[in-house]
């Protein structure tokens, strides 16, 4: 009796089987592409609408005119070239240094502003055009995320400053005496940390300025170890550093829109000018009146709660926990130092750091899961978070001046349901963590597991025995049909 030959599936470009759970994951992260451009889009009709350049504009000048921070666009070249071998890598700084050392003398002939960094974003598009036009599959799919990648930092910059801008000319009060009464609770650390920093100027101030203004590059050296292995694994890590980060910097600013603050330096300090209700930072603590809206200028930007820098810090600090001792402590050290510098400096009430921590943990969770799948434990730390992050912002609008009256009360609850949300998300980070080195590891690096064979693979007509189904004799005994992880 005859048997049916078994069917093999269809094979793509590189040999292996297509995976029918495939597309659904290729829709959702087109989807994805397709929102982040549409909210591009409208950002940048929205500050043509208040007389200035959006992100898009921002960034596409930069092909050809002086760029705003080459830093930064060799930071994004760094995100790209993780997708590279060495030799590609050398190939890409190479062509990178070529291009600016051009744009650099044609720029002095002229005696047009000089600054570097467009050979660094040429090299990334001159990436995608390669993927696009000269790959294939999955190494076509690769190319394109490095590129993305570091074209998302540049534009993660600059939609955050578009961002700061709009909230500028729209919001044309503040809320910081509300913020500032609520800090009452909080023993007012703003100005404690002032007037030490004060004390110990000009080593304090120095060392910190450093630790803040630094911050993105710090990032961006955890970030790097983390994604080291691209190259050789050919696929992303499932969750990184730069995937919160981004995201970060994407919802923090709406925020900002919801609650406007500028800062004690700039509502009660020489910073604020004439704006500022009174010279009081850090010398004097302002008194606690029924606070009102502060009526305020249209330069300083409203970028106080939650406490960014205080987000960026903490994810630092949790993704730095993987690398080796020297970066543990350096996560340490800079979490501490940002910390201590937003406060410092002025830039920020006590307040918005506890807001900006709860922040940092609900994004973080809620893209860890995102990445290996949500379970009941992450799902109930972001609504925790997003309940705890809610009820702070709640309370510093509404209860400010009962929460000065009673810091014997409202001070420790803050701090406890801040650090309740502490607790869920180590607790519940910790057992994913556990619960992810129990599963078996793939049997070629940085892929996943083939699917397990039928126990007794059906027979083709006329063979004597049959192959596992989905593999042939001159196949690369080494080929899997295992997906790589998506960004």
């Amino acid at each position: 009796m005859m048997t049916e030959p078994t069917r093999i599936p269809p094979r793509d470009d590189r040999g292996t089987q297509s995976a029918p759970w495939r597309r659904p994951r290729v829709v959702l992260w087109t989807a994805a592409g397709a929102a982040t451009l549409g909210f591009l889009v409208a950002l940048e009709i929205v500050a043509r609408g208040y007389g200035f350049s959006g992100p898009i504009t921002e960034q596409s000048r930069e092909v050809i005119f002086a760029p705003e921070s080459g830093p930064l666009l060799y930071g994004g070249l760094a995100l790209t070239m993780v997708v590279l071998t060495w030799r590609q890598r050398l190939i890409a700084l190479g062509i990178a240094a070529g291009v600016d050392v051009a744009f650099f003398l044609v720029r002095w002939a002229l005696d047009a502003d000089m600054n570097f960094g467009n050979g660094a974003l040429w090299v990334v598009l001159g990436v995608a055009v390669l993927g696009v036009t000269r790959r294939t599959g999955q190494e076509r799919l690769l190319l394109l995320k490095g590129t993305g990648l570091g074209l998302l930092l540049v534009a993660g910059h600059k939609t955050g400053d578009t961002w700061l801008l709009i909230t500028s000319k729209t919001r044309a009060t503040v809320l910081d005496a509300y913020v500032a009464a609520a800090d009452h609770a909080l023993a007012d650390p703003s100005w404690l940390v002032g007037r030490f920093l004060n004390a110990t100027a000009p080593v304090s101030t120095g060392i910190l300025h450093v630790v803040y203004g630094q911050l993105p590059l710090a990032a961006a050296l955890v970030g790097l170890y983390q994604l080291r292995r691209v190259a050789v694994e050919r696929r992303f890590p499932a969750h990184h550093l730069v995937r919160t980060f981004l995201v970060i910097g994407l919802f923090g600013p709406a925020i900002y829109m919801i609650f406007p603050v500028v800062g004690p330096v700039f509502a009660y300090g020489t910073d604020g000018g004439a704006w500022a209700t009174a010279n009081l930072w850090p010398d004097v603590l302002p008194p606690v009146t029924d606070p009102q809206p502060i009526p305020f200028d249209g330069i300083t930007p409203r970028n106080c709660m939650p406490s960014l820098h205080t987000a960026w810090a903490v994810t630092l600090f949790i993704h730095s926990r993987d690398g080796s001792r020297a970066m543990r402590w350096a996560g340490t050290f800079w979490l501490v130092g940002t910390l201590t510098a937003t406060l410092g400096f002025g830039y920020h009430y006590g307040a918005d750091l506890l807001a900006g921590v709860v922040f940092a943990l609900t994004i973080e969770t809620a893209m860890r899961c995102s990445a290996h799948g949500w379970d009941r434990a992450g799902v109930r730390v972001v609504a925790l978070g997003t309940a705890v992050f809610a009820a702070q912002l709640a309370s510093y609008r509404w209860l400010p001046t009962e929460m000065a009256a009673r810091p014997w009360l409202y001070g420790p609850l803050l701090l406890l349901v801040t650090g309740a949300v502490v607790y869920a998300y180590v607790r519940t980070a910790r057992t994913a963590r556990a619960a992810r080195e129990r599963e078996p590891k793939p049997g070629v690096p940085g892929q996943r597991p083939a699917p397990a064979e039928p126990a007794e693979p059906a027979k083709a007509v006329g063979t004597t025995g049959a192959a596992p189904t989905g593999t042939d004799d001159s196949q690369d005994p080494d080929a899997t049909d295992a997906e790589p992880e998506l960004v």
